[in-house]
């Protein structure tokens, strides 16, 4: 991406690594910032605005072909101002100009490539542009100098075109009124929706290409909770077996790609996120919970081993991603030949792994195999135990291989969603590595990425933590420590939560019309503050903090927290009852508020055996709906949580034994002291 040869860019100074791929280019870059702004002004020239992030494959194309070429450098660089946003760092910018994209063009994606008036209005988008016109594709080269005589030409009609583009793109997102409601039939409507995108025969809810989309599961698997509709599960069983079957779950070290290019998992875009794997994590470990099926409990596990090996910093925080390129080659680093198996493992044991795993001669990706079990081989069980063998030793041989680029930015919303999902493990399966990995990585971000004012920051790298916290950024954290405190019932975790929460609500609640604006009031005034409520690669920041609100105000009894969620559920229903299936997990969210829940309360003398029982067998349940407080009244915690959560005063142990007080869907039942009689209460 580099060369050593030419003098570096302004993007030298910068700490993003996808800003440092560019730092060498010919190509006069300015960050986002005043700077460039000031010179468009003063030059009176346009912007070229590029979006991207240091793990797209596209990204790098059009690097290469453009961005590292002299003479689309010189027409840039004489004709425009060019600026550099890493997306991933600046969600704002990037949700505001992909906005711009889709509504031009029907379609998004990376690299965006957005041109705008020195006033930041845009006026024309696109994505990938190869260097020239090929294949129905317009060339960059001719694009550059089209607009660059068109702004020279008539400069007023691109710029009537950008505030005209700007208002529209205002008015459409847009007011919410606290008028809609959220009810059975919607949830109902979300399921058949999913239902008829299903593909019976392989999984997922597309034909090609198939993105995960965990949360999706999370819906399906809360709705079988309540309904007992069989084909909901099973739609999640065929999924999750679908992808872990299919090449998108890398079979050797663990960890799933980001997506897959077609219908059967098969063939992977080779990049590995951390917040598809955060999700996945999620969901497999629930669906582990409900069937008590050891297949997702093991995928579970070499996710969540991939991460701690290869995606944690020492500190504790967690990286955001890896490249699916290595040596310029996509998905080098993860195919297979049959011979490289077997000069490894030997001729007999290298023919039992390639079986195993669909290593071929023909291969299956640009003449090499990614390791599959889309076609069971019926290893028998001895045999099973030598591959787990096998793969251990061939992980050990691939990473002397190159490996791809790691993005090694530590981000505050991407790190509270394995946050959540190290503690979700953690309990589950009462493996104390993965709750100890959640509570350190929490140490990181108190300790880098919490300003002394309390104000939460984006992005820690390299020394340097900056950019204000985004909306998910605040959500998905608090999400984490609401399942750091489910874990461990540490009140700190709670407090925090409640104090993050808070912050929140301050800094990006819309007071006329309810809802979350994607950045808070105090951070850069862009060409309009969105509110998104779209839950698709990953949830939005509103679906993941009205979870939270509703979730803290059963813990705390918080009323006031209770009334803000119902706000916030009137502002979006309308949007949503158009299309219930784009917004699952926003929807799982109001199942709190139209099925049972239960709010349990565990109080006991001492740290002792018996509220651990009761603790596990809660543990061991899949009760979505459900919040769990442990109460010590005599310890230090105990008067901690009384703070917190005034209520439990009361809820004190009954004959010095251990007492769980159940209140369901705001009904309050008789104190249970005995184990059986809980579990009995929480399955009728």
């Amino acid at each position: 991406m580099t060369s050593s040869n030419r003098e570096p860019n302004r993007l030298v100074n910068e700490k993003s690594p996808y800003l440092l791929q560019h730092a060498y280019n010919p190509v006069d870059w300015y960050p986002w910032g005043d700077e460039a702004f000031a010179k468009a002004n003063a030059e009176d020239k346009p912007i070229f605005l590029s979006i991207g992030y240091s793990t797209c494959h596209w990204c790098h194309v059009m690097a290469k072909e453009s961005f590292e070429d002299e003479e689309v450098a010189d027409i840039l660089n004489r004709y425009f101002v060019s600026i550099k946003v890493d997306r991933e760092e600046r969600p704002d910018i990037d949700h505001i100009y992909m906005t711009v994209c889709q509504a031009l063009t029907g379609s998004g994606g990376w690299p965006l490539s957005i041109f705008m008036t020195p006033g930041k209005k845009p006026f024309f988008a696109g994505t990938y542009f190869p260097k020239h016109s090929r294949l129905g594709m317009t060339g960059f080269v001719d694009i550059l100098k089209n607009t660059a005589e068109a702004w020279n030409t008539d400069k007023e009609s691109l710029v009537e075109v950008g505030a005209k583009i700007t208002r529209g793109i205002s008015e459409y997102s847009r007011d919410y009124e606290e008028t809609g409601e959220i009810s059975e039939d919607i949830i109902r409507s979300a399921y058949n929706g999913l239902k008829s995108n299903f593909d019976d025969i392989y999984g997922g809810f597309s034909s090609q290409p198939k993105f995960p989309t965990p949360h999706n599961l999370m819906f399906l698997m809360r709705y079988f909770n309540v309904s007992k509709e069989p084909e909901a599960l099973k739609m999640v069983e065929k999924t999750l077996q679908g992808m872990y079957n299919g090449g998108i779950f890398d079979h050797i070290g663990g960890g799933f790609c980001r997506y897959a290019t077609d219908k059967k998992w098969l063939v992977p875009h080779f990049e590995k996120m951390l917040y598809d794997n955060a999700m996945l994590i999620i969901a497999y470990t629930e669906c582990y919970q409900i069937t008590k099926n050891e297949l997702y409990k093991a995928i579970a596990y070499k996710t969540l081993d991939y991460v701690l090996r290869d995606m944690t910093d020492e500190a504790g925080g967690f990286y955001s991603a890896q490249d699916a390129d290595s040596e310029g080659q996509e998905g080098k680093f993860y195919v297979w030949d049959p011979q490289e198996i077997k000069d490894v493992l030997g001729d007999e044991d290298g023919l039992l792994f390639c079986k195993y795993y669909g290593i071929t001669e023909h291969g299956n990706f640009e003449g090499k195999s990614i390791p599959n079990r889309l076609y069971d081989c019926k290893v028998i069980e001895k045999d099973r135990e030598l591959i787990e063998g096998f793969t251990k030793t061939m992980l050990e041989y691939r990473k002397g291989r190159v490996h791809p680029h790691k993005d090694d930015k530590i981000l505050t919303g991407w790190n509270g969603l394995m946050i959540a999902a190290m503690a979700i493990a953690g309990r589950v399966f009462r493996d104390d590595r993965y709750t100890m990995a959640s509570q350190k990585a929490f140490g990181f971000i108190k300790d880098k990425l919490i300003r002394e004012d309390g104000r939460l920051l984006a992005r820690y790298r390299d020394g340097e933590a900056a950019y204000l916290a985004y909306l998910d950024d605040y959500a998905y954290l608090i999400w984490g420590l609401i399942e750091l405190y489910e874990t461990t019932y540490d009140p700190e975790y709670l407090e925090y939560a409640i104090k993050l929460n808070s912050n929140m609500l301050k800094l990006f609640w819309d007071k006329e019309n309810s809802g979350l604006f994607l950045y808070g009031s105090d951070g850069e005034k862009l060409i309009f503050r969105p509110k998104d409520i779209y839950d698709g690669a990953i949830p939005s920041g509103n679906s993941v903090a009205l979870n939270n609100i509703i979730r803290l105000a059963r813990l705390t009894g918080d009323t006031g927290l209770d009334e803000i969620a119902n706000r916030q559920i009137g502002a979006f229903a309308s949007e949503i009852s158009e299309n219930p299936n784009m917004y699952t997990y926003f929807l799982l969210s109001c199942m709190f508020t139209l099925y049972t829940d239960y709010q349990i309360v565990i109080a006991g003398k001492g740290e002792d055996n018996d509220v651990q029982e009761m603790v596990d067998m809660i543990h061991e349940m899949f009760l979505p709906l459900a919040v769990v407080l442990v109460y010590y009244p005599t310890k230090e915690h105990g008067s901690k949580l009384e703070d917190l959560a005034p209520y439990i005063k009361s809820n004190k142990p009954k004959e010095g034994k251990q007492t769980a007080y159940v209140c369901r869907h705001f009904m309050c039942m008789e104190p249970i002291m005995d184990v059986k009689e809980l579990q009995k209460v929480l399955t009728t």
